[in-house]
């Protein structure tokens, strides 16, 4: 006999139409089937970002159809290609202007190691500048593997702790004195 771990319980014959679960899950889940990626794309890996969102492999599927080019409303950024140092600026620029919470993919083998690209030009990874959450290998990668990254972004947001994040820092030390939460 094998044990689930569910965030969701639900039982017609006792409950009716009532579903019971977790307030974090419910956003978690909210977030997970939602995300509007912003493209970075900067090199030859951007044409195999631009064949996700064709009906051949169809990203709507997975609710993250809504490619936004402006960083104020986007919460995912795919970096694919070949970051330089002069284009290093705006990406994190770009990043920073995100709104929480924000994820980063990196696309390909520039944008996660530099490739094959070793030289004074060349940033080395861009998770020397802005924070991962999922690396995609290949050169370019083939739009499946994109894919499988944003599946995997997914399963990266439906465990978080999304409550945690909902309380402004600026807000948690006087409602720590007051006892509204607490330090864990």
């Amino acid at each position: 006999m094998s044990t689930q771990k569910t965030t969701v319980g639900y039982d017609s014959k006792v409950e009716g139409d009532v579903i019971v679960t977790q307030a974090s899950a419910v956003i978690n889940w909210i977030r997970k089937h939602s995300v509007w990626p912003m493209p970075m794309g900067l090199a030859c890996c951007a044409i195999e970002l631009m064949a996700v969102g064709a009906s051949r492999f169809d990203i709507s599927r997975f609710g993250m159809e809504v490619m936004r080019f402006s960083p104020r409303q986007a919460d995912c950024m795919i970096v694919s290609g070949t970051v330089t140092y002069k284009m290093a600026e705006a990406v994190r620029r770009i990043y920073e202007q995100m709104a929480e919470p924000k994820w980063v993919v990196a696309m390909g083998a520039c944008a996660s190691t530099g490739g094959m690209y070793r030289s004074y030009s060349t940033l080395q990874g861009v998770d020397r500048i802005i924070p991962v959450d999922v690396y995609v290998s290949g050169c370019p990668p083939r739009p499946e593997a994109l894919l499988d990254a944003m599946i995997k972004l997914q399963d990266k947001i439906s465990d978080e702790q999304s409550l945690k994040n909902l309380i402004p820092k600026s807000n948690k030390p006087d409602q720590q004195k007051a006892g509204l939460i607490s330090e864990a």
